[in-house]
């Protein structure tokens, strides 16, 4: 923008003297620009600001070695953001969570419940602990029901004060939104018709028409997989979801050969059809957290607090809640579904 004000201010004096004149003038101003440039500006965007962006990237890629760790430390004082969710009056004094209504046992609404077919499941469940804790009530909470590709953009807008919504933890995600400790492990997986020659997450998937949710690991890991010469390589990823539950109507129309998901989901989508099953074993390791804006440090690190009590409590804790939902879809072995010990790297 300098240099097109500066020629703009060139015309009309012409020559090759003015010219060479000017060529100097800009030289010096480079040679003069790192100098000049003032001190602690990252979120410069005038000259050279691709390189402070590179900075930044590189210092955010070498803090994310452990996506899972950057969190903060548990606490149970009140902050801001609590209080804004405690001052609500009336109906609206409720905690807004965004999650999933179509994920078999884990936030879903069983049409053979009665009644109102209210949502229930594994992350349903966390929700309902959250409110207690914060509002003293756990049917105080407000359910927002968002697609895969929209848990970040409600995070960030407000829309919800978090998300509880199988939603791993990532260097990519930690940009945009603030992860509390991880609450359950896993990783992607293949589900593909029974009678399918695909084996599992190698080579018979060449060739192979694979469904994934937008916005969802399992895409971006396929995509960077093709770009790495991996399995993926010569699979077809062209479709595309809003909830993941879409891929398993899409196997079962015969549009796509196979279906790449969390481990998780995947066992409780081969529940609701028989003729699908998983195919090998994950090939990736993976994270669920509770998503919040990136300012709400207060409930970060209450959500920290309650994650604590609610792995260690022995009576309706975080292994009642994976008995009652998720023991007929993932089997009686629990432990390589419990997340680590948290490490809490996260500073401020």
């Amino acid at each position: 923008m300098r240099a097109q004000r500066f020629r703009a201010g060139l015309r009309g004096w012409g020559g090759v003297g003015t010219m060479a004149f000017a060529c100097a003038l800009a030289v010096l101003f480079a040679l003069l620009l790192p100098v000049l440039r003032p001190h602690g500006t990252a979120g410069h965007t005038g000259s050279g600001g691709h390189g402070v962006a590179r900075g930044g990237q590189a210092r955010a890629a070498q803090e994310c070695a452990d996506p899972e760790k950057q969190t903060l430390s548990p606490s149970g004082a009140d902050g801001p953001t609590i209080e804004e969710i405690r001052n609500r009056r009336g109906e609206k004094r409720k905690l807004v969570v965004g999650v999933d209504q179509n994920s078999y046992r884990w936030g879903y609404r069983d049409p053979n419940s009665g009644g109102d077919a209210e949502l229930e499941g594994f992350d349903i469940d966390l929700a309902h602990r959250i409110a207690q804790d914060i509002l003293g009530d756990p049917d105080a909470v407000q359910f927002k029901a968002i697609p895969t590709n929209q848990r970040e953009p409600a995070t960030v807008n407000g829309r919800v004060d978090m998300v509880v919504r199988t939603m791993t933890v990532n260097c990519a995600r930690l940009e945009k939104v603030a992860f509390s400790a991880p609450y359950f492990r896993t990783g992607q997986q293949v589900l593909a018709p029974k009678s399918s020659a695909i084996t599992g997450y190698d080579g018979t998937l060449a060739g192979k028409r694979i469904c994934t949710a937008a916005g969802s690991t399992a895409l971006s890991t396929l995509e960077q997989d093709q770009r790495d010469g991996g399995p993926a390589t010569g699979a077809d990823l062209t479709t595309t979801v809003p909830n993941q539950l879409d891929c398993l109507v899409r196997l079962q129309l015969g549009e796509v050969d196979a279906v790449v998901t969390d481990g998780a989901l995947a066992a409780s989508q081969a529940a609701q059809d028989p003729t699908v099953q998983l195919k090998g074993d994950a090939f990736t390791t993976e994270y669920y957290g509770v998503a919040m804006r990136k300012d709400a440090d207060d409930l970060v690190r209450r959500v920290n607090r309650i994650l604590e009590e609610w792995r260690a409590d022995e009576t309706g804790g975080w292994q009642d809640s994976y008995d009652a939902w998720l023991r007929p879809t993932m089997g009686g072995d629990s432990a390589k579904s419990e997340p680590p010990a948290p490490e809490y790297l996260r500073t401020s």
